[in-house]
């Protein structure tokens, strides 16, 4: 059973929400953390007092786990009152995964300004915040999709602080919780992992930057003396194409954009974010709120759906 919270009310996540049940009902079981009220008209709901009623019911009505929020969904309009039900929904979820009553969790995109205006949200994101209600110091977060799996080592920070924040300790963290995620959930026995260069050419030898001579190559020489399968550092501009894709489980990128372009460009519809390292299975569409075209009924739920698809699919391969 997957909980999925509801995310910025006044963004798409009602609307996918209940496009994902219509398109999953009898083959992925999941229910709603939030507000009845906020969903779509015509939508049939079934309100539960807990997640084992939501298999049942599913098969009937989209099973929502109601968690009143101030005020109606207003489409396209974040309301600064109802930020603190949502922060206050995903820490429903996390104590509903933490204490097996939920086998994953699946969270709809959040709206970070609305909730650092309205309930001071102290988070880069939605990652850092589920890493500090589990307690996990360190997490990683992969996109994946039927045609990549990568992975950022620096994730929302600035591209100007990238060059500091990637030290030897963040790269290695970063791989081993990717290789074991590999090995635990996706059920890969021995993965390949490529990692790409911070700089352009991999630093061309030491002419266009040092960090690959002297952060990423030692980390590397120093995992596979382990027993990894790795490559790199490599050009990350020769890392995405069909046929270097075929070489490997998943990449390994030293920067939000490097891992996040070529993902958004191959599979922009079916990416989905994956949170590595937590004690639970976390994923997520690849998207944002939408705000645009929240409540005009245009919003695709292809990467909700296959959120929740492979949520069931790590959930199943873990227990």
């Amino acid at each position: 059973m997957i909980a999925l919270t509801c995310g910025e009310p006044a963004g798409i996540g009602p609307e996918i929400a209940a496009s994902a049940w219509s398109a999953l009902r009898g083959s992925v079981p999941f229910f709603v953390i939030g507000d009845p009220a906020h969903l779509p008209a015509g939508v049939p709901v079934v309100v539960i007092e807990r997640p084992s009623e939501a298999a049942r019911a599913g098969n009937d009505a989209l099973p929502v786990l109601a968690h009143p929020f101030p005020g109606p969904r207003t489409p396209g309009r974040p309301q600064g009152a109802q930020a603190q039900a949502v922060i206050d929904v995903i820490a429903r979820g996390v104590a509903l995964v933490q204490g097996a009553e939920a086998s994953a969790l699946c969270t709809a995109p959040i709206h970070k300004q609305a909730l650092q205006e309205g309930a001071g949200f102290a988070f880069p994101g939605h990652t850092e915040y589920l890493a500090h209600l589990a307690g996990v110091g360190r997490v990683v977060m992969m996109l994946a999709s039927p045609a990549l799996r990568v992975v950022p080592a620096t994730i929302h920070i600035p591209i100007s602080e990238v060059p500091q924040a990637l030290t030897a300790e963040l790269l290695e963290e970063t791989i081993r919780i990717t290789h074991a995620a590999l090995v635990r959930d996706f059920g890969i026995a021995a993965p390949r992992l490529v990692v790409a260069g911070l700089n352009p050419h991999a630093g061309e030898g030491g002419r266009m930057g040092r960090e690959e001579i002297e952060v990423i190559a030692p980390v590397l020489d120093r995992l596979r003396a382990g027993g990894m399968d790795l490559r790199g550092p490599v050009s990350a501009d020769t890392m995405f194409h069909a046929a270097a894709r075929a070489g490997y489980d998943a990449a390994i990128a030293m920067y939000h954009d490097q891992a996040l372009i070529p993902i958004k460009t191959l599979d922009f519809d079916r990416g989905v974010n994956v949170t590595l390292g937590l004690p639970f299975i976390r994923t997520s569409p690849d998207h944002g709120t939408a705000l645009d075209i929240a409540g005009q009924g245009r919003a695709n739920p292809a990467s909700l759906i296959e959120a929740l698809r492979l949520a069931d699919t790590l959930a199943r391969a873990r227990a």
